[in-house]
């Protein structure tokens, strides 16, 4: 039974965290959140000590050490993305091993300084791509490498999830702490696409708002026209029709991905594989990083080939 720390256990990810920590038969001894709405520990883990301020915590988890020679195996990180970079090194700091959501940080050189103190330091740094463990991906992948095609696979990459008026004025609003629509929503796509078709050639923007974006990026094997929304205007009328507020679709040379379904346990199978040290580790996540970031600080582009839903 290893023993866990969890940051931001108020987050709208954290119980999925929290789920996986039990599933896998281990021990959450902390917790910390400035805000206090964290009820869910009591389906988890209603005896895990709890704080709301990171100094309280970080001398809790000290004395664990010194005074009872309980140490720290772990430090699940779910807050706002801005914030992974110093968790993470926290974690590090701690002898602990770290297990940060996605986007692990938000600049490509917040890795490089990651690596190096992962190196001087006994942790290792893990990130969740869940992706990487669906089995509908996992058959794309392998039926990708498979194939030799001698022509790039045409896809087209929608991605609508509709969101409130709370959104703007939370953190994920704030492109300075979340990335901006590409990345707060995007990240895992590109991550997943990059996975299955290798390195990145181009990468083109056609739009970027607050609440969408759209672009090109052409793999090895792949050309991607795609588009990120958070605005319900966006939905197709079909989808509406059904009252529902999000759509995700992947057609790969003009035919459906169904990847709907699946998800539930991704969490739980992603910190299986870290517990036996088979975690995703930085450089796994470099090049969705670097995609990321290209998208948020690139030129805006008027030719090209653009995703369908621009045209609306």
């Amino acid at each position: 039974m290893k023993n866990f720390a969890l940051i931001g256990a108020a987050g709208y990810i954290a119980p999925r965290h929290l789920k996986a920590i039990q599933d896998t038969n281990n021990n959450l001894i902390a917790a910390l959140d400035k805000f206090d709405s964290v009820g869910v520990m009591d389906r988890y883990f209603p005896n895990a000590d709890f704080f709301v301020e990171f100094e309280r915590f970080d001398r809790y988890i000290e004395k664990l050490k010194r005074n009872q020679n309980i140490n720290l195996d772990y430090v699940s990180i779910c807050t706002p993305n801005y914030l992974h970079d110093s968790h993470i090194r926290m974690a590090l700091r701690r002898g602990a091993d770290a297990i940060c959501e996605k986007p692990i940080v938000l600049n490509p050189w917040n890795i490089d300084a990651l690596a190096a103190i992962e190196k001087e330091s006994e942790g290792k740094i893990n990130t969740i791509l869940q992706l990487r463990l669906h089995d509908a991906i996992i058959a794309l992948k392998n039926n990708v490498d498979l194939t030799n095609k001698k022509n790039k696979y045409d896809i087209d990459l929608t991605y609508i999830t509709s969101r409130g008026k709370w959104y703007d004025i939370s953190w994920k609003g704030d492109e300075a702490k979340s990335g901006g629509i590409a990345t707060n929503i995007g990240v895992h796509f590109y991550d997943m696409l990059s996975w299955i078709f290798g390195d990145v050639q181009e990468n083109v923007v056609h739009l970027r708002e607050k609440n969408k974006a759209a672009g090109y990026l052409e793999f090895e094997n792949a050309r991607v026209r795609w588009f990120l929304s958070i605005d319900e205007h966006d939905l197709p009328k079909e989808i509406k029709e059904k009252q529902q507020r999000t759509f995700r679709s992947i057609t790969i040379d003009n035919e459906e991905l169904e990847f709907s379904n699946g998800f539930t346990e991704l969490h739980t199978e992603s910190y299986k594989k870290i517990l036996l040290n088979k975690g995703f580790g930085l450089e796994e996540v470099r090049s969705s990083i670097e995609i990321v970031h290209d998208i948020r600080n690139t030129g805006i582009a008027t030719s090209g080939e653009k995703h369908p839903f621009l045209s609306k």
